[in-house]
């Protein structure tokens, strides 16, 4: 078993940039695990050029596809078996995993949140919206988390957390910027520290 790869998936729904970064650490870090799988909810997403770029297989899995939410869910945990997936990385995923999902991958889900939870989470918190609220509420300091995934949303226990300023005259577009920038680093520490099992 020394030369095992942990097998990952990845579930996007936009450009991948945390899923390329994720990506390029693997490689350039050493660290034993691979992408055998890349989900989204929207075919056309950078994310699914990316991962066909880099020969990952992709799925796309819309519960629009679905009569019931119950058959999506199943779906979703038969493309993880048939990968043989044993972690989900959720890079981007503007949809809630499924309940049982999240139970059959308990402690093996983690998720990235472009601020510092507790803080500006739960639902509606994404995108530019997490940054206009940490404008509007007038913080010094905002980041990033990454966490692990319970059936509620960005409740669960952190993994790792890192802290960037808000500047004078921060937009929410440049604070987006910003924090983009320390999820970049931040999500490669999070999955060496989820693979190796040791501090950084």
């Amino acid at each position: 078993m020394a030369n095992h790869k942990t097998r990952l998936a990845v579930f996007c729904s936009g450009t991948g940039s945390n899923f390329q970064s994720l990506y390029h650490a693997l490689k350039e870090r050493n660290i034993p695990a691979e992408f055998t799988l890349c989900l989204s909810n929207r075919p056309e997403c950078g994310a699914f050029s990316f991962a066909d770029q880099h020969a990952i297989p992709t799925v796309h899995l819309s519960e629009k596809q679905f009569d019931t939410h119950g058959a999506f869910a199943a779906a979703m945990l038969k493309a993880l078996d048939e990968h043989a997936v044993e972690y989900i990385l959720l890079a981007g995923y503007l949809r809630k995993v499924p309940e049982s999902v999240v139970n059959a991958y308990a402690g093996k889900t983690l998720n990235i949140h472009p601020a510092l939870l507790p803080k500006f989470g739960g639902p509606g918190m994404y995108g530019i919206n997490v940054h206009k609220a940490v404008l509007e509420a007038g913080e010094k300091e905002s980041g990033a988390t990454v966490h692990f995934v319970d059936p509620e949303y960005d409740k669960g226990p952190v993994l790792l957390q890192h802290k960037v300023p808000v500047k004078p005259g921060d937009t929410p577009e440049s604070l987006a910027s910003r924090v983009l920038d320390c999820e970049h680093q931040l999500y490669p520490d999070a999955l060496e520290l989820l693979i190796r099992g040791t501090e950084l």
